[in-house]
């Protein structure tokens, strides 16, 4: 069974630069800085209350490294997959063969803090483009080592993901994906007169899963488009982020009731950024 969104994936060309960006971005730093050998990657994570993000470089050879630098060339710096997570992923992995669809075999994986020298572990199961309609996705189950919790509580910084954002061409197969496949719940189902399209909303770990219907129709791939990131304090963090150098939209009403938002406009690494404050938390 999927029970959370474990992380998301950010591809970037230079992870130092990226790294400082994000230490700005969120209001505080990595708490872990690793690589991945036999995948010829390297990584940066900042751990938020329901996720955690993943900037993740090439850094040799390898299969991870060859996605990277794949995506880099076609696409850019931005979201390139996400990862789930299972309590049983061997469980969950036969559950998904048994409804009709041929995955490839669970992996192991382990990656080391470069300051420490710890490990972490885990298995993952891949998914094929073929379920998952071309977003780079995978399955995980952590098995030993954790990651250092942050310390930073102040209500000008980043605290969770509201929610993700996917565009697709076909709203009724992605229900097919994540509601009959995945077993992820439905939320909302509705044309949303503001954008003119139909959107989904699917709710996991108190997390959104937002999908837009795109206009355009000739895309027969859904990809990620970007994220929400929840602040206590949204003049808090916007005065933060201003004062650093950081370009931001002015504060709005959001669209959804008791909320505030701004848009981050630069540096994102080519992800298009909200920042939203719920005003009656």
């Amino acid at each position: 069974m999927i029970e959370v969104i474990d992380h998301l994936i950010i591809a970037v060309k230079n992870l130092e630069v990226a790294e400082n960006n994000f230490i700005k971005l969120l209001g505080f730093n990595p708490v872990w800085q690793g690589s991945h050998e036999d995948l010829g990657t390297s990584n940066s994570i900042f751990l938020l209350r329901n996720t955690y993000l993943e900037l993740l470089t090439a850094n040799g050879e390898g299969a991870g490294a060859e996605l990277v630098k794949n995506f880099l060339k076609k696409h850019g710096e931005g979201l390139m997959g996400i990862a789930y997570g299972a309590k049983d992923l061997y469980s969950t992995s036969a559950n998904l063969s048994s409804k009709g669809f041929s995955l490839p075999s669970i992996k192991k994986g382990v990656g080391h803090c470069n300051e420490t020298g710890s490990q972490r572990k885990w298995i993952t199961q891949l998914l094929p483009f073929e379920l998952t309609r071309g977003i780079f996705t995978f399955l995980i189950e952590h098995k030993e080592g954790v990651l250092p919790q942050s310390k930073e509580c102040s209500p000008s910084v980043v605290n969770r993901l509201d929610h993700v954002v996917i565009n697709t061409s076909d709203v009724d197969a992605v229900i097919k994906v994540y509601r009959d496949a995945f077993g992820i719940r439905l939320a909302l189902d509705k044309f949303v007169e503001h954008w003119k399209r139909r959107m989904l909303f699917f709710r996991l770990n108190k997390t959104t899963i937002e999908v837009i219907e795109s206009s355009d129709q000739e895309k027969s791939m859904d990809y990620l488009w970007g994220i929400a990131l929840e602040v206590e304090s949204l003049s808090d963090a916007h005065d933060r982020l201003s004062g650093i150098g950081v370009e931001l939209s002015s504060i709005k009403p959001g669209l959804k009731e008791n909320t505030v938002v701004c848009t981050v406009k630069s540096p994102n690494h080519n992800i298009p950024m909200l920042l939203i404050e719920y005003l009656n938390a």
